[in-house]
């Protein structure tokens, strides 16, 4: 480098005085920005340059790199391909690239687990740390199979289902948690057991051999238990169907009745004499009078074999003592025409207004009379064939209480 610069100076100031005079001039060193703070004539810096620790040389370890002599020892230590070092972890000496082939490879080097437990342990020894000693290694729990982490597994064995845990009977064998109910139902020997018919009202308690032998001694006395339960139910099986027929019963005053299967019941009629259908019981309201419609299809009296008759009846009622008598209330009977076209339909209409002083609306004894009053001409046969009083086999018949002329009791 310096010989370039005074061959430089050489070409500019070929007079040797001038040349003189230049190199007795004050130079910095060529490093001089790199931190070096030498200055001096520019004679004397080819001398300072062999000694200057920024300026480059060749690596003493001759891998051909040219280095700061101030950086040389880190280069020969660190960074030079051609260096001896030892790994940290192992000791063993290698050259610099096989050293950096080394690293991350190093069977000694601590590492952290790969399950992310925590602990550190030699890259030799992973595959042995991870089988026996991760604590987050999946491990199979001794009484269900399921596998859980090292760590969790005791926690989870406390509450397995099947983990064995005592009978509270204290008989001999453990018994799996999921199991325990079904233990003390049907196997444990030391519970005490209630008799199968405690039901009934047995109120014994025993060993499993106990309520066996004790079944077989008081058969009479739990047959008295079942029959006065069975005596119970009864009553109270009654008891319901009368709140259920109660809470069924038509108490609107008005009744639509509904006559199926027509065409054989009225063959039935025509084939035996006084054949009466009878249709459901009503009441005129809550607490009012309790009344049923009969129906002679081939008719009765003066209607018999030519006309439709049909009779409205007063039954003894609940409620009969609180009302007025004789019955004195508006009865309208209704044949409906069910034709497919209602503007076109033609229904049939009859009522009647009581008459106090006959026997058929004074209250009724626990007898009802047997026929009622009403129409024994309601409808002539032929007129039911004309129109559509009959449509499907069916027949529709209203009865209905005028509601306006109902006594308030």
């Amino acid at each position: 480098m310096i010989k370039f610069i005074i061959s430089k100076i050489k070409k500019i100031y070929p007079d040797p005085e001038s040349e003189k005079a230049i190199m007795g001039s004050v130079v910095y060193c060529i490093h001089h920005k790199e931190g070096c703070q030498w200055s001096d004539e520019l004679r004397k810096l080819k001398a300072h340059l062999n000694t200057c620790k920024h300026d480059a040389v060749l690596c003493a370890a001759h891998c051909g790199a040219m280095i700061p002599r101030v950086l040389m020892q880190d280069h020969l230590r660190y960074t030079c391909p051609r260096r001896r070092a030892n790994c940290e972890h192992c000791h063993t000496e290698f050259s610099g690239s096989a050293l950096e082939e080394h690293q991350g490879n190093c069977g000694h080097e601590p590492i952290y687990c790969e399950n992310k437990c925590g602990a550190k342990v030699q890259r030799r020894h992973t595959q042995q740390h991870l089988q026996q000693h991760c604590s987050k290694r999946l491990v199979p729990c001794r009484h269900c199979g399921q596998k859980y982490t090292q760590d969790t597994v005791c926690a989870h064995g406390e509450g397995c289902a099947r983990a064995p845990v005592p009978c509270p009977q204290r008989c001999a064998a453990p018994v799996p948690r999921d199991l325990l109910d079904a233990h003390l139902r049907d196997h444990c020997t030391a519970a005490a057991l209630p008799c199968s018919f405690r039901d009934a009202g047995c109120r014994f308690k025993g060993s499993r051999q106990a309520v066996e032998r004790h079944t077989e001694e008081s058969c009479a006395q739990h047959l008295c238990l079942v029959s006065a339960v069975a005596a119970r139910q009864a009553r109270q099986l009654d008891a319901l169907r009368a709140a259920v027929a109660r809470l069924s019963l038509n108490c609107t005053g008005a009744l639509v009745w509904r006559i199926a299967d027509w065409t054989a019941k009225m063959a039935e009629a025509k084939c035996k004499d006084g054949v009466e259908l009878v249709s459901p019981a009503f009441y005129t309201s809550q607490y009012g009078y309790k009344l049923q419609a009969s129906l002679f299809l081939n008719g009765n009296g003066a209607g018999e074999s030519t006309h439709m008759s049909v009779y409205i009846k007063i039954l003894p009622g609940e409620y009969d003592a609180l009302l007025r008598w004789p019955f004195a209330h508006t009865v309208s009977f209704t044949l409906f025409d069910q034709s497919s076209s209602p503007d076109r339909a033609c229904n049939i209409v009859e009522s009647f207004v009581p008459d106090p002083t006959w026997k058929n609306f004074q209250r009724p004894s626990k007898e009802p009379d047997a026929l009622g009053f009403g129409f024994p001409r309601f409808v002539s046969h032929e007129m039911l064939k004309k129109r559509n009083f009959v449509k499907d086999d069916i027949m529709f018949l209203r009865v209905k209480v005028d509601p306006s002329k109902i006594v308030a009791v």
